[in-house]
């Protein structure tokens, strides 16, 4: 006898909920709008002529809390740091934007892109070439 109270009380909120307005997003046709403040996936800034703006500094792998950034610079023939390498290992990155507001070219960005997947390790390690394609 000491069931009822509860159910009733349970059947009340269902009852109150059923009629009202379905906040449910159907995810892959809608998306929800993100943050101003939100920091998504990595993405490396081509200038004017294509290149990236990094010059390989080295200061966002410095800052980055997780080392989830390694970077390898050289120079070409007119004397210009490029990164030859550049690797970001999202399985570790922690999203926390050091490596954005420490970059004196602002060469990396956070996006507001949030889908991120991968089926194995290797395809969440991201080279140059990978950080630099035009998603979005």
């Amino acid at each position: 006898m000491g069931y009822i109270k509860p159910v009733l009380v349970g059947l009340k909120v269902t009852l109150r909920n059923l009629f009202r307005k379905k906040i449910t997003v159907q995810y892959p046709e809608e998306k929800t709008e993100r943050s101003e403040r939100w920091r998504g996936i990595h993405k490396l800034v081509k200038d004017e002529s294509g290149k990236p703006r990094c010059v390989a500094c080295g200061l966002c792998a410095a800052v980055c809390p997780a080392e989830a950034i390694k970077v390898v610079g050289a120079e070409d023939e007119n004397g210009i740091r490029y990164p030859a390498e550049f690797v970001l290992d999202l399985t570790r990155c922690i999203f926390c934007g050091f490596c954005q507001e420490v970059c004196p070219k602002r060469a990396i960005v956070l996006t507001k892109e949030y889908e991120l997947v991968g089926y194995s390790r290797e395809e969440l390690i991201w080279n140059k070439e990978k950080l630099l394609e035009e998603r979005g």
